[in-house]
């Protein structure tokens, strides 16, 4: 993934994908916050930024670290990142889970202590990262009051819901501590539409929106939605109008007409 261009967009379409971006990444909790918690988890994606900030924080708060991830939908953009890397090319890819890979790069490149890290390598999406999640720390007999949660910021909000659903049954309480890393915002330039600041490791323009998109369908509380009045994959979620409005400004864009029909995502796969 590197930084990529596409054509300009409206002013409409841009504030819109922006607004979209940021109700996503969920990253209103103080920053400060995440200093104090008492475990940290990483669930794999393939946005070297995330996992860069997701180190930087391992680097500033000596706790344990759980990374979740086997080998799912997005892990082919993970090795393609690394690969693209001029550090973390170096590491091996092909046919390894995500939480090995990360594992990787927190150890030889930020210098992370083997013991702290603790890698869950089974899981293939957003419910399993939680429900492995789960198992691993009850495994190494944790039981945080407070924990951070670092996850691909088109997900950090599903992914949240999806803790809280897999943790409303547990004996005690852990609050969780959204900390995506990044929140992308697109601006138009005279080649087009990027990412603000040139930002590398980031996706291709087209592939973000596309994931915008897609996340707003699953985070209804509808029948077809993940939650409680749908498959029940996460709690409730509140989603304000302003977002909505967002979502269908740019459902409703003539020159993303191409994106939905070329990247639409299913429904009926989990991300």
């Amino acid at each position: 993934m590197t930084t990529s261009y596409f054509p300009p967009l409206s002013g409409a379409t841009l504030e819109a994908a922006n607004r979209l971006s940021i109700y996503l990444a969920d990253a209103a909790a103080p920053a400060d916050l995440a200093l104090d918690a008492q475990v940290i988890v990483l669930a794999g994606n393939g946005v070297l930024p995330v996992i860069d900030a997701a180190c930087t924080l391992m680097q500033q708060r000596d706790v344990p670290v759980v990374i979740s991830g086997g080998i799912g939908h997005s892990t082919a953009f993970l090795y393609q990142a690394v690969a693209g890397h001029p550090r973390y090319r170096a590491i091996a890819t092909e046919g390894r889970p995500e939480a090995q890979i990360i594992a990787d790069i927190a150890r030889q490149f930020y210098g992370i202590d083997s013991p702290r890290l603790h890698c869950e390598s089974r899981s293939t999406n957003c419910g399993e990262n939680a429900a492995f999640t789960r198992d691993t720390l009850a495994q190494l007999g944790l039981s945080p009051q407070r924990a951070v949660l670092i996850q691909d910021p088109t997900m950090q909000r599903r992914t949240a819901a999806t803790f809280a659903r897999v943790w409303r049954d547990m004996p005690g309480h852990t609050a969780w501590i959204n900390h995506p890393g990044v929140v992308p915002q697109l601006e138009n330039s005279p080649q087009g539409a990027r990412f603000a600041g040139e930002r590398q490791g980031l996706w291709p323009v087209d592939r973000w929106l596309s994931l915008l998109l897609g996340e707003i369908p699953r985070l209804q509380d509808t029948p077809d939605g993940y939650g409680p009045l749908g498959r029940d994959f996460i709690v409730h979620v509140d989603i304000p109008e302003a977002v909505m409005a967002a979502w269908r400004q740019l459902n409703q864009d003539p020159q993303l007409q191409d994106i939905l029909q070329l990247r639409r995502i299913s429904q009926g796969k989990a991300r």
